[in-house]
């Protein structure tokens, strides 16, 4: 992914209005973030807590998603698998994320939801190198089949967000 500026992230937002995006709170590690590992930039605002931001890098350009976390935070009583990284192994919280969907729809009040890591580590979690035993021989063939899954899925819940 490319270095974002701030600009760049408010401009890419198709679910938000003006004022949304001009009160959401950067991530605290932008300038030193690395790139070159992330295939969306996720994070959750620190000032609003159930307000998660995900801004996708596609061939058309960057479009960002608002997204909301349920109140009562994740359930503690199950495991949830991620939609998007689909880490069997991670043990960090899964949450419903819902995005109002964009144009009139979202404004009529339609919303798309899906299950992600709440704290947007996904990126990590498909680079992680798979478990010894794993069926194909070559790690970095894994790897590099989940980063595009990832970059796949996150792409087809965004254009979720865009259908009207």
């Amino acid at each position: 992914m490319q270095p974002l500026s701030i600009k760049d992230i408010r401009s890419s937002f198709i679910n938000a209005t003006r004022s949304e995006t001009a009160k959401l709170t950067p991530p605290r590690n932008l300038e030193t973030l690395d790139w070159d590992h992330l295939d969306f930039l996720g994070w959750r605002d620190e000032k609003m807590p159930l307000r998660g931001y995900l801004v996708v890098p596609t061939a058309q350009g960057l479009s960002g998603m608002l997204l909301r976390a349920p109140d009562s935070g994740a359930r503690k009583n199950r495991s949830v698998l991620c939609e998007l990284c689909r880490d069997v192994f991670s043990k960090e919280d899964v949450l419903l994320w819902v995005a109002r969907r964009s144009g009139r729809s979202g404004r009529d009040g339609n919303t798309v939801g899906t299950l992600i890591c709440a704290d947007f580590i996904c990126s990590s979690n498909v680079r992680r190198e798979p478990p010894a035993g794993e069926i194909h021989p070559d790690p970095a063939v894994v790897v590099r089949r989940q980063v595009d899954e990832l970059r796949e899925r996150s792409e087809r819940f965004l254009s979720r967000v865009r259908q009207r």
